[in-house]
């Protein structure tokens, strides 16, 4: 039976993953402070980026729905998985053995769990690239070779064979101690009328992985004439690792040169990802077994990390045909700010890229991406095509048809340049009539009938939200509260420097009832002073409440990136705000004893009154003190989050 996870194991492989590695493959990360990298949220679709890791603190967090917590609460949210499956992932990444309280270090691990079917996935795919390499395979070598692939090629991809016989695969994997219920839950085999049988047979396969390397399916090409199976294609079905709207053939080898090149080549096949690669464009990406959606996009969009630093680009090469045209306008009336940034590249004959390959060479599949289009262009162009512009009765419907079109362009310049370009391809003399015409048919479209932004907008939701749990979500930019949130954050993040001077600190210093039962939590676990610091430390605070909004607020003050502009000034900055939240607290004490003096009387109490003179005197002078040292440490920085 498996023994336990001790703490001590969790807390060192925790330590020795770098969270910015992990989370770099799914997500393009970008500088966005002394301790803090920023990028578009894997968890929900955004715009602009604001999911945070904290590299030194070993965290995360998206302020925009709330996810949060260390590496391992990051893979079990991406990829599906429990908590002593994500500790094992990254054990098995770094090479730690875990010593497992009463199973020793070689526990048997739960059957059929992602882990073991990434490991039947993997024996399979061994199996079959060595397959490929057998006699029987000589189809499916000479498929490859005819198409410019050579045995470098299909190592590279892990090109493999599915040999003939029923159950081939199934009794290798079972030899190898897999159970029928895993091959089954990966894809892998199937019960026939006789027994488990192998999905595949006789055809020329690609793993498919995810963004992390890991093979989580197949795809099966047709090669015999007599082969029954459906489909020239044929995938591995639905499984807890594969879903293909969710995964990119391809992406595994493109990601990092798609988030260095700020582009991203969407092609049709695996044969297509293979050309390109081959060819030097090393960015190209094909969906597997179903049609390019919005969930692929996103996925991109992650990589891309398309938002308001720079301009990526999408580039699609769809075929000329009506299929293609088809999937341009889909692509258009999606998401606008990304259709600006969205090319169309179609080769001369209707040729796919590997065909393009095979007849004029890799230097004609680099110029096929060098000649790309802009999708706005693309799409108007081909709705002009079906006129007969020499005509004015065709110049006339070529315009009721493509204004419209150009209309739905949502940045107003781009709109008007297009207007523009829309006239000169028509032949229609009078420029501005169409730009008059574009802009009052997009006025039409914001007015009209209700706009998308309109059904997209969540601020009544918002409210019930916030209604929900008033005293747990304060404005992160109130100004009064800011030295209050940021010294929470501080004892967070570098609990050794805030030290014994946060926990000096009364409950009563923080005046929104949320940043009060923060300061309790930490008290609770026992302070600054328990040693303890990066994720460590923040989940043991967070261990201490089970209410979601309560660890939602730790997770955001945890990651939430402080004012500072490199590492050296963390210190002064601490410092400075641990005195500003004393001072405030420093004051309200001075205004009570101040109501108090006025209560006292001179003349009939004046030891009372003495004594609280005094110690108003006495507060006064630390209260300077402490204004002194905050201003002092604040000068270099902003009192804004």
């Amino acid at each position: 039976m498996a023994g336990r996870l001790p703490d001590r194991d969790i807390a060192a492989i925790r330590d020795r993953v770098r969270i910015e590695d992990i989370v770099g493959e799914y997500v393009a990360l970008k500088r966005a402070g002394a301790d803090s990298m920023k990028g578009l949220c894997p968890f929900h679709d955004e715009k602009s980026p604001s999911f945070h890791v904290r590299p030194n603190h070993g965290l995360f967090h998206c302020f925009g729905c709330g996810e949060g917590g260390d590496v391992f609460a990051f893979l079990q949210k991406i990829d599906h998985v429990g908590f002593v499956e994500a500790v094992e992932q990254m054990a098995d990444r770094i090479g730690y053995q875990i010593n497992y309280e009463g199973g020793g270090t070689s526990v048997q691990r739960d059957r059929g769990t992602r882990s073991r079917l990434v490991a039947a996935n993997a024996a399979a795919h061994e199996f079959y690239m060595a397959q490929l390499r057998e006699p029987e395979a000589e189809t499916a070598r000479k498929f490859l070779t005819d198409r410019n692939f050579d045995a470098a090629a299909a190592q590279q991809f892990g090109c493999g064979y599915a040999p003939a016989g029923w159950d081939t695969l199934t009794k290798h994997l079972l030899r190898k101690g897999f159970e029928f219920k895993e091959l089954e839950g990966a894809g892998l085999s199937r019960q026939g009328q006789r027994g488990p049988i192998d999905r595949f047979h006789r055809r020329l396969l690609w793993p498919i992985r995810n963004l992390g390397g890991d093979v989580i399916g197949f795809g099966a090409r047709k090669l015999f004439d007599d082969d029954t199976m459906p489909g020239k294609y044929i995938n591995t079905p639905e499984t807890i690792l594969y879903k293909k709207s969710q995964v990119l053939f391809g992406l595994d080898l493109a990601k990092r040169d798609i988030a260095k090149g700020h582009q991203a080549v969407v092609v049709e096949g695996y044969t297509d990802v293979m050309a390109m690669h081959l060819a030097g464009v090393k960015t190209a990406v094909a969906s597997c077994g179903t049609a390019f959606g919005d969930e692929h996009l996103a996925l991109l969009r992650r990589l891309l990390l398309d938002d308001n630093f720079w301009r990526g680009e999408i580039i699609y090469t769809f075929d000329g045909d009506a299929a293609g045209q088809a999937a341009a306008l889909k692509a258009f009336a999606g998401d606008q700010k990304l259709a600006g940034q969205t090319y169309i590249a179609v080769a001369p004959d209707g040729q796919d890229p590997c065909e393009l390959r095979q007849q004029s060479g890799d230097g004609a599949v680099r110029d096929l991406v060098a000649r790309r289009t802009p999708l706005y262009e693309f799409v108007i162009r081909g709705l002009l095509a079906d006129h007969n512009l020499d005509t004015a009765e065709g110049q006339v419907e070529a315009l009721r048809r493509a204004i419209p079109v150009v209309a739905q362009i949502k940045d107003n310049a781009l709109r008007k340049a297009y207007a523009t370009k829309l006239a000169g391809w028509i032949g229609w003399d009078d420029i501005q009539t169409v730009v008059r015409r574009v802009g009052d048919e997009a006025k039409r479209n914001r007015t009209g009938g209700g706009s998308a932004g309109g059904r997209q907008m969540p601020p009544a939701r918002q409210a019930e939200v916030v209604a929900e749990h008033p005293a747990a979500r304060p404005n992160p930019n109130d100004p009064t509260l800011m030295p209050q949130r940021q010294v929470l954050a501080a004892a967070l993040q570098y609990p050794a420097m805030a030290g014994s001077v946060f926990d000096s600190l009364e409950a009563d210093a923080f005046t929104h009832p949320a940043y009060a039962a923060v300061r309790q939590l930490i008290a609770e676990v026992g302070g600054t002073s328990t040693g303890l610091g990066g994720a460590e430390w923040v989940n043991a605070v967070a261990d201490r409440t089970d209410d979601l909004t309560m660890r939602a607020l730790l997770s955001e003050l945890a990651n939430e990136p402080l004012p500072v502009k490199n590492a050296a000034g963390i210190p002064r900055f601490v410092a400075g705000v641990l005195a500003r939240t004393q001072e405030a607290w420093v004051g309200r004490q001075i205004a009570e004893l101040k109501s108090k003096l006025q209560r006292v009387s001179s003349t009939e109490q004046p030891d009372a009154y003495m004594a609280l003179f005094g110690d108003l005197v006495a507060l006064e002078q630390y209260r300077k003190s402490l204004l002194t040292q905050a201003m002092g440490n604040h000068a270099d920085f902003a009192t804004g989050a």
